[in-house]
């Protein structure tokens, strides 16, 4: 074990307060008259109970050497695919999505797991002498690697934690990953959100007079044609299916939500109801907050999930912008630590796992966020740290350990 003066201490210590954040918060959303602070039969005490639990997992995860996670990365990344598959067979529904094991009053959600254990694969997997993120077929198993989790998590089906595992694709391309991979992705969602706004006739349309002129201007610099063709038939079969899959894949949950959020429709009283009550419990909240346990929209229990997904709101109502603005600042500085540290890692290994670690709470923080303050359909993402969620917590704890463990042992060479 690395002695202590290698350690991120900094970095830990922003953990621990985002931890203690997330209980002071827990505590007064779920604050009854004689509550017992330790009974697990509350959901204060469930949290405090799994602080404890993280707090050992940490210094236990510290033990092996680093070599033993690199060793063993593939059979990790294999054993949680077979508990994701059955908990497709074996699993208890909660809240439609069928996520979670139940044991002795505890629930275990095996995807959280997934995100560090598929960090471990992909760097490993990268960091072989063999792998050239350039070649079609490295390019093939990094996809593969990320996509078996993805699409297991689907069919549960867990769309918001799902989407967390888009940020591997980041990762891949700050490793070298071509970036016509990044502008299909960003031109697919472009596309997408623009045919819901505008109408799939008008986009065509539009679309149409622009690759028409595009045409123009390619044959009169006599400059080959074929792959804009090409992109201009992708493009369009692409609208079309736009119709196809927000109508017949997507829940009518979702498309409410989106719709909402794009300002196509205003339901405050449905799916709406959650973020309005945010922005009021803000609003409330004003420079310096309430005042702790004497938030109105908290004390009047009127957002569902507030311990959970909507656990910011508690912070904006009770603590106002400033106590929302300094958890913010933590998250930022915590993300900008590691990103400082990691770019003198000089083994590949450790450099890529440190850029899951930092892609997977960056997503999770940004999208929660942009989810509680309305720029975002509601899609069940927690806040890293912060959130109600044994499972969440831990395996925040876990991911984050691999990053000490692995930047307390930058110098080390293999």
């Amino acid at each position: 074990m690395s002695s202590i003066r290698n350690f991120d201490l900094v970095s830990c210590l922003l953990v621990l307060t985002l931890m203690l954040i997330g209980l002071v918060n827990i505590y007064s959303v779920t604050y009854f008259e004689n509550m017992d602070f330790f009974s697990t039969s509350n959901f204060f005490g469930k949290q405090l109970f799994f602080f404890f639990i993280c707090i050992l997992t940490f210094f236990i995860s510290l033990t092996p050497d680093i070599k033993f996670y690199f060793k063993y990365a593939s059979i990790i990344y294999l054993l949680m695919i077979i508990i994701l598959i059955a908990v497709l067979i074996f699993g208890n529904e909660v809240n439609g999505s069928k996520s979670w094991f139940s044991l002795g009053g505890f629930s275990f959600q095996p995807s959280e797991f997934m995100k560090p254990v598929t960090a471990l694969a992909l760097a490993k997997y990268l960091s072989n002498i063999h792998s050239d993120i350039k070649r079609k077929s490295i390019q093939f198993y990094s996809f593969l690697i990320i996509s078996i989790p993805l699409i297991l998590i689907i069919m549960q089906p867990d769309p918001g934690t799902a989407l967390i595992f888009l940020s591997f694709y980041l990762v891949l391309h700050v490793v070298g990953l071509p970036s016509f991979y990044l502008n299909i992705f960003v031109a697919s969602i472009s596309i997408f959100i623009i045919t819901i706004l505008f109408g799939r006739n008008n986009i065509l349309l539009i679309g149409s007079i622009i690759f028409v002129l595009m045409l123009i201007i390619r044959l009169y610099k006599s400059l080959p044609k074929r792959r804009l063709i090409y992109m201009g038939l992708i493009a369009a079969a692409f609208i079309f299916s736009v119709d196809f899959i927000f109508n017949n894949i997507f829940e009518q949950r979702h498309r409410d939500r989106f719709n909402v959020v794009l300002g196509l429709d205003e339901d405050l009283k449905g799916i709406g109801y959650n973020t309005n009550q945010s922005q009021l419990a803000f609003k409330a909240g004003g420079i310096l907050g309430e005042g702790f346990l004497k938030g109105s929209q908290t004390k009047g229990d009127f957002i569902p999930e507030q311990h959970s997904d909507y656990i910011f709101t508690t912070i904006g109502e009770e603590w106002g912008f400033v106590g929302s603005l300094l958890t913010i600042i933590i998250f930022t500085f915590l993300l900008l630590r590691i990103i400082e540290r990691t770019s003198t890692q000089r083994n590949l290994f450790y450099k890529i796992y440190s850029y899951c670690v930092i892609s997977i709470i960056f997503f999770h923080f940004a999208i929660n966020i942009s989810m509680v303050l309305g720029i975002f359909p509601s899609v069940g993402i927690p806040l890293p740290f912060i959130s109600y969620g044994g499972s969440s917590m831990l395996a925040f704890t876990i991911l984050f350990t691999g990053y000490i463990k692995i930047d307390a042992n930058k110098k080390e060479k293999w």
